[in-house]
């Protein structure tokens, strides 16, 4: 059974800190690059941060220099650490496995975690 399962979302206030976690099982996790997405209340769905498995990374724009991704494949394991966060970071964030070019972007989604920057 393909799984993977998001956790670590809660309320914080502007300027603190939250990691998420994904937990993959069912597939070649090292063959998949790692992503994370958020879907903000009346918006798109937009990519946040992706991992190579070898370990590189690329952020969106607006979460560089605040946010973290990385990934452990022994533990088949993805997180994003979120520092400084923002009342605009508020979202549902999902973790996503891609199988990329080589393997038809075949794609794996979680069921998302619930994010909420307020004061």
């Amino acid at each position: 059974q393909v799984q993977l399962v998001e956790s670590g979302g809660g309320l914080v206030q502007p300027g603190g800190s939250l990691r998420l976690s994904c937990a993959a099982s069912g597939f070649t996790f090292s063959n998949y690059y790692m992503r994370w997405f958020r879907q903000a209340p009346g918006k798109q769905r937009e990519l946040v941060a992706s991992i190579t498995s070898a370990g590189s990374t690329n952020y969106a724009d607006s979460v560089k220099g605040r946010f973290t991704i990385s990934r452990e494949n022994a533990k088949n394991m993805a997180y994003l650490q979120m520092n400084s966060l923002k009342p605009e970071d508020t979202a549902v964030y999902y973790c996503n496995a891609d199988a990329g070019s080589w393997g038809g972007y075949r794609r794996y989604w979680g069921q998302g975690t619930q994010v909420t920057v307020s004061s």
